[in-house]
């Protein structure tokens, strides 16, 4: 057990529960120090406490950038009290201890989410902080440091059932949680001075995550997980609403997130819905519910139980068609309050809102972990260079607004991906096959079973535009297409065998458009 805290030094930027956390204290009978802001709020709410520059007798300078970059303040921190050499400098120096440092930062992710300008985020950089910060953390073995408003209550239950002190096992707690904090603060100053200097690939890349949510398992139950976020502004699950619901899950964040980034690349009233991080159906509507009732009957057996994405605000004849199956989480940028009467009567359905849609084209980084390193890129946020006619026969205007469609909703599927589509609806989805001609297989077994459960003796493909994520390496794919009834194909092209599709296409009397972009998802 250490000595009971005797002085503390407070100095925050975040001044939530500060002046009780300071009162407490100081009826322990610790010395406060502080600085600025703090001491003035500790003042005026009669805590007892003494400036920094008092303490050291050295004034701020240079507009307060140096105040606790002191020897009486580092000394203080970093002395370890059980080693005779420190005490007798600390004794020659007239260095006291400082058991306890409460500092949280200046708000420099804030400032840059502002949209603040470069010299505003140069002055919200804190250098005695993370100076102070990092001092305490290592002599843990004396020092308690207190980083998040969060911890204050833990660390003042904890002096009030210790006489005054806390344990050795709370303070390697709270050092680790004041490096992880550190650690993150720098990341984001090194990230965006990396942006600043136009440094796509800077020679060390710094990731920072923020917990928000451990799960009872992740992908499988013998898998611990936790949902951590970064700060990234960008509408999705993130930093969405939940409204109601159970805890989400591991595998319900990682589907849910997929089929919002889906949804978000149409302008039109659109709906997807996803099983397993795939589109089981997407469409496009004169109304949500329309484009939830076409994207439902593209495959009505893998609704079940999936995720249902809209970007429009969710209605009360739209919750009121969703809810007839089982749906493990709706995702919208609203909900109105007849949606949310009818919603209610399920309780466990998961229910989000985001405030707004995502940009498609905006820019960002995905990042997938490798054994020993990461796999860094920047997102998929284009879909269509120059659509290029490569076929005798031209496609129609309704063909080629389904082919943009199709090509659209195929972008997010797993490659090797095809997908079917006609009138502005999916119709058969082939996802993560490790051969092409595999993928149009299923997607078109998808489409007759389909037009089965509608009733319908005549497959959905019969008539459909084809979307191929990548280029057809030869032609037996695309004569898989022609075969279950598609007229029109659209795909990136690319290929040595180009030519050799492109007369099969040419001999099946079909159209063929090629991107010259192609959008593989592993």
């Amino acid at each position: 057990m250490s000595e009971p805290i005797r002085r503390a030094l407070l100095s925050v930027s975040d001044k939530t529960g500060i002046v009780e956390f300071g009162r407490f204290l100081a009826d322990q009978g610790a010395e406060i120090l502080s600085t600025g802001g703090t001491a003035k709020m500790l003042a005026e709410a009669g805590v007892p406490v003494t400036e920094v520059s008092e303490h050291t007798g050295f004034p701020e300078i240079m507009d307060g950038r140096v105040k606790t970059l002191q020897p009486a303040i580092h000394g203080g921190l970093l002395a370890v009290r059980d080693n005779a050499e420190h005490v007798k400098a600390m004794e020659e120096h007239n260095i006291a201890p400082i058991d306890l440092l409460c500092v949280n930062l200046y708000p420099f992710e804030a400032t840059l989410a502002a949209g603040a300008s470069y010299d505003d985020c140069v002055e919200n950089i804190d250098i005695g902080g993370p100076a102070m910060i990092r001092a305490a953390a290592k002599n843990h073995g004396d020092v308690t440091v207190v980083v998040e408003p969060e911890d204050y209550q833990r660390v003042m239950d904890e002096i009030a059932s210790h006489s005054g002190a806390t344990t050795l096992e709370t303070r390697k707690f709270l050092a680790q949680r004041a490096y992880a904090r550190t650690a993150a603060y720098d990341a984001a100053i090194s990230t965006w001075l990396a942006d600043e200097t136009d440094q796509i690939w800077p020679k060390r890349l710094s990731f920072a995550g923020e917990l928000k949510q451990t799960m009872r398992y992740g992908e499988n139950p013998h898998q611990a997980a936790a949902f951590y976020v970064n700060g990234d502004p960008r509408p999705g699950v993130a930093s969405a609403t939940q409204l109601q619901g159970k805890e989400l899950s591991y595998n319900n964040l990682n589907d849910t997130d997929a089929a919002f980034e889906l949804v978000s690349e149409f302008e039109d009233t659109a709906c997807a819905i996803i099983k397993h991080a795939n589109p089981c159906g997407v469409a496009v509507g004169n109304t949500l519910a329309d484009a939830y009732r076409a994207a439902y009957v593209c495959d009505t057996e893998s609704a079940f139980g999936g995720i249902v994405a809209l970007n429009r605000t969710l209605d009360g004849e739209t919750a009121e068609e969703i809810t007839k199956i089982f749906t493990e989480v709706i995702i919208a940028p609203a909900v109105d309050e007849d949606a949310l009467k009818i919603l209610s009567g399920k309780k466990n359905l998961r229910v989000l809102t985001t405030g707004a849609m995502p940009d498609p084209k905006a820019g960002g980084r995905t990042v997938k972990m490798l054994a020993g390193g990461l796999l860094v890129q920047g997102r998929d946020n284009a879909i269509f260079e120059d659509l290029k006619v490569v076929t005798e026969k031209a496609p129609t205007d309704a063909q080629l607004a389904d082919m943009k469609f199709a090509y659209t909703v195929g972008k997010h599927i797993k490659s090797n991906a095809i997908v079917y589509c006609k009138d502005g609806r999916t119709v058969g989805v082939g996802a993560g096959q490790m051969s092409r001609v595999n993928s149009c297989r299923i997607a078109a077994f998808r489409a007759e079973q389909a037009a089965k459960a509608q009733g319908e003796d005549q497959s959905w493909a019969i008539g459909s535009v084809v979307a191929s994520d990548a280029f057809f390496p030869f032609a037996d794919g695309l004569l898989e297409a022609v075969e279950a009834g598609a007229v029109a194909v659209i795909q990136p092209g690319g290929s040595m065998r180009d030519e050799e599709v492109i007369e099969a296409a040419n001999k099946a009397g079909i159209a063929m458009v090629f991107t010259g972009m192609r959008h593989f998802r592993h």
